[in-house]
């Protein structure tokens, strides 16, 4: 019998603890093999972060034991400083926000500094950076400056950077939180790649489906590890993540809905035992309707009507490049005669592959950059004079992708309370807006609190009560459930109705098919051109499959299983766009209904 290997990482009772008392981590114990590959779950301050960077050595405990690829760096709280030096060499980290670890003003450059720190021979270090700039689909960006990059992009650049590095052990903190459906799988796929190839993996994300890859899943509460095994050991425990703000994989909750109907499915978190159960279900179902060849588009139920008020919105054929003094690198145009409007109170949502312009459509409506040709007006008001934009001083409200940039001042109270204070509103008007906005956010109590001091999510509702209290006549979002857990996602879905309730249009930049469901209107971006616009139940239809797909992009997990479901029986469940809907068709066709 072969002895079980000695772990590449391990750590025993580890209590690591932040200035003015803040417990980050709280007597932690687990060890790592050799190749295996972890995931770790967590709600936003469990503990994600601050465990990735002393896996990857960058943070030392205050007490515990901790070995890094067969070192021991810390014994009983003291640290061997030597240790953690060799240790770091083999181990590659992906931070969360991609500018915390891009150094140079070349990608490719930025991609080889790690080898060049290993004193490796040039050509070896050419030969790396090619192969990690092609395994990330960045050759072509190799030459561009990382500034001039999409968040999505830089992120590439990041997990290219640590690869580069042939590393024995990859933490990746979030890697997919900024990155487009298409990104995401070609992320797990290096991950699976580098996995087989002996690396052992760490993963945190907030995907759930991405935790189903690990051998092992570990989820973390408040600092303290709190459960760990399989995927379908941990995803067994329902009540236990969703008292901790977590989900499960979208065949979990399919599975648990349709037994709560009564059908016989197995509890699983897996699709491939999900899927052949409910395709036997239909199957066997008397007189299931058999699909009609289509006779044309589906007519919408639910298009919302531009009124004649003046649009929110509203860009006419509007173009621009971002421009560079590199002579390596050529303008790079953004975006390319784009024409969309906006109602007052509609709900929109602009998807798109990383680097399709997005952002870009953006900075524009918040007057931030003006057009090269066309022209973006805002409530009636052209952006192109100076004089024009400063009377949307207030007007718009743009919350950024990384919202911790737009804090600065000493406490939550004073940060939510700087932008009305700039309107020069009364005293009492300014209490009155910064108390509702922190009160809508959830953050009443906190006023006091630095916002530095906050965990990543509650410094995005920080942020957002900040934007809020300005009350804006239009809000602006980029990415705004990037990087949040499940119960924060549905917690900012639930502000930006409430916002939305009251007149207020609201815009989003996401990479999450399931945002832009919820919303009113789609616009799809490709290569800086708009290719598609209409309702959800519009965009999001089987005819529009293949173009969404060679957009980078997808489709709602609840469509995406009915039209498998339709592949495989020619069943037609219809269009359902969340859980519920094709829980109600899938039920519907086997008590008979049309």
């Amino acid at each position: 019998m072969t002895e079980p290997a000695d772990p590449i990482l391990s750590l025993r009772h580890v209590t690591l603890r932040y200035e003015h008392g803040v417990q980050a981590l709280d007597d932690v114990t687990f060890d790592v093999a050799p190749g295996e590959r972890i995931c770790v779950l967590g709600h936003n301050g469990s503990g994600k972060s601050t465990l990735a960077s002393v896996l990857a050595g960058l943070l030392a405990p205050d007490e515990g034991d901790v070995s890094l690829v067969g070192r021991r760096v810390l014994s009983d709280g003291t640290v061997d400083y030597d240790a953690y030096r060799a240790a770091r060499h083999r181990i590659g980290l992906v931070f969360q926000n991609p500018d915390d670890q891009i150094v140079t003003s070349v990608v490719e450059e930025d991609v080889a500094f790690g080898p060049e720190n290993l004193l490796l021979p040039s050509d070896e270090i050419g030969r790396r950076v090619a192969r990690e700039l092609g395994r990330v689909a960045l050759g072509k960006l190799a030459k561009a400056d990382p500034a001039h990059l999409s968040g999505g992009q830089k992120q590439r650049v990041a997990i290219a950077g640590a690869m580069a590095m042939e590393p024995s052990v990859l933490v990746l903190d979030e890697p997919g939180a900024l990155l487009d459906v298409r990104g995401r799988r070609g992320i797990m796929r290096v991950m699976s790649e580098l996995h087989a190839a002996g690396t052992t993996i760490v993963h945190i994300t907030h995907f759930m489906e991405e935790a189903l890859a690990a051998d092992r899943v570990l989820v973390l509460r408040q600092g303290r590890l709190v459960l760990q095994g399989t995927p379908a050991e941990v995803f067994t425990h329902t009540d236990e993540l969703l008292d901790m703000g977590l989900d499960r994989p979208f065949a979990a909750r399919l599975s648990q809905l349709l037994r709560e109907r009564g059908l016989r499915v197995p509890a699983t978190c897996e699709s491939e035992a999900l899927g052949p159960a409910i395709r036997d279900l239909l199957l066997e179902a008397p007189s299931p309707q058999v699909k009609a060849p289509a006779s044309g588009p589906a007519p919408s139920t639910d298009t919302p009507v531009l009124t004649a008020a003046t649009p929110a919105i509203r860009m006419d054929h509007v173009s621009y490049s971002y421009g560079t003094a590199d002579a390596r690198e050529e303008k790079r145009p953004a975006l390319d005669d784009v024409s969309l409007s906006i109602a007052p109170g509609m709900s929109a949502a602009i998807i798109g592959q990383t680097g399709s312009g997005k952002s870009t459509c953006l900075r524009l409506v918040c007057a931030l950059e003006t057009p090269d040709a066309g022209t973006v007006s805002i409530g009636g008001i052209d952006t192109s004079t100076r004089r024009n934009r400063r009377q949307l001083h207030g007007h718009i409200g743009y919350v950024m992708q990384h919202p911790e940039r737009q804090l600065f001042a000493e406490t939550v109270w004073d940060d939510v309370t700087y932008g009305p204070r700039n309107l020069h509103l009364s005293e009492s008007e300014i209490e009155r807006r910064s108390s509702e906005a922190l009160a809508l956010v959830g953050l009443t109590g906190r006023e006091r609190m630095s916002p530095f001091h906050l965990s990543g999510g509650l410094q995005r509702l920080c942020a957002i009560a900040g934007v809020l209290a300005m009350d804006p006549h239009t809000l602006v979002l980029d990415e705004p459930t990037s990087g949040l857990d499940p119960q924060g996602r549905v917690h900012v879905r639930s502000i930006l109705k409430d916002v939305q309730a009251k007149g207020v249009a609201v815009v989003q930049v996401t990479h999450s098919m399931a945002d832009a469901a919820r919303c009113d209107r789609v616009f799809v971006m490709c290569d800086g051109h708009l290719i598609l616009e209409g309702t959800p139940a519009e965009v999001f239809r089987a005819e529009n499959a293949q173009l969404l797909h060679d957009a980078g992009l997808g489709l709602p997990n609840a469509l995406s299983w009915a039209l498998r479901l339709e592949r495989e029986t020619s069943i037609d469940l219809g269009n359902p766009l969340t859980t519920a809907a094709l829980v109600d068709a899938i039920t519907s066709r086997l008590d008979g209904g049309c």
